[in-house]
């Protein structure tokens, strides 16, 4: 098997080239593959210290180190390793999450990511549909997104149970009636398929293990050349969404709540982002509800 079916098998084509890219440019740093079956856990770690130094955004940083530990855990499957270096890496960058106006999208920019496009594989297609409608409809975080379980899922009642994280409340948001049918295709359908471990996790990567939030900015990062002049990522994403409730009038205490923001001065913090500007931009668009009907 080679890298790039290995990729190809794993992963969206979009993600797949992502990742191809940055591996063959991690091997072109070290000296080739011959370099890399004998990485150490440390060089690793000097590795990720001179990226911290050339790339000022702890997100770029993320994306590389999840492309190499993916080629490392190739080479473990493919048998040229019998060890992976990098499976203890973790990254405890923060990553910049003030609001930046420039950022935001407009409704219809958020309408643009939810609509339907070909996936390489089928069975994927109504996952990556569930995720983008959580992150635009919902707001999640991306390790709220991880952290669901097939429960909070309510179709009758047509809502999520969110789960608390060190940064946000518990709560129970209203799902959007095309996410009602898409999770129980996904559900009834597809997610049977990609199992291949007992889990309760919503949601399932192409390998069958719980989705725990790589799979998630990656998707994202495939939905990038619709949105050329913005800086799409799933904070952004979830910013824009916030914001734009505020800028169509609701409530602080109901934005708050809808957000999950703990201390009502996360959700002020917007207002004080030039808000008003950004109000005039949002109501030259119809509101996104109209938008996907």
């Amino acid at each position: 098997m080679t890298l790039t079916d290995y990729l190809d098998e794993h992963y969206s084509d979009g993600t797949a080239k992502i990742y191809a890219f940055e591996i063959g440019h991690y091997l072109e740093r070290i000296g080739g593959e011959a370099a890399a079956l004998q990485t150490s856990y440390g060089e690793l770690v000097g590795y990720l210290s001179a990226l911290r130094k050339r790339y000022d955004n702890p997100a770029t940083v993320r994306r590389i180190l999840f492309a190499i530990k993916s080629y490392y855990r190739y080479l473990v499957l493919s048998g040229r390793r019998d060890d992976h270096p990098g499976s203890r890496l973790r990254l405890r960058d923060v990553v910049r999450d003030q609001v930046q106006t420039q950022d935001l999208l407009a409704p219809n920019e958020l309408a643009l990511l939810l609509r339907p496009r070909p996936n390489r594989y089928a069975l994927l297609e109504n996952r990556n549909r569930v995720i983008i409608g959580l992150l635009v409809h919902q707001a999640l975080l991306v390790r709220e997104i991880g952290a669901l379980k097939i429960g909070d899922i309510d179709l009758q009642k047509a809502t999520v149970r969110v789960p608390a994280t060190s940064k946000t409340e518990a709560r129970t948001l209203r799902l959007d009636a095309a996410q009602v049918m898409t999770l129980h295709a996904y559900l009834q359908e597809d997610r049977a398929s990609l199992l291949t471990e007992e889990s309760d996790h919503l949601l399932l990567t192409s390998r069958g293990t719980p989705e725990r939030g790589e799979g998630v900015h990656y998707l994202v990062e495939t939905l990038r050349p619709l949105l050329l002049n913005k800086r799409l990522t799933p904070t952004t994403i979830r910013q824009s969404v916030i914001a734009q409730k505020l800028a169509e009038g609701q409530g602080l205490r109901q934005v708050q709540a809808f957000a999950g923001h703990k201390k009502i001065s996360a959700t002020e913090a917007y207002r004080e982002n030039n808000l008003e500007a950004l109000r005039q931009a949002v109501l030259r668009f119809h509101p996104l509800k109209n938008e996907t009907e």
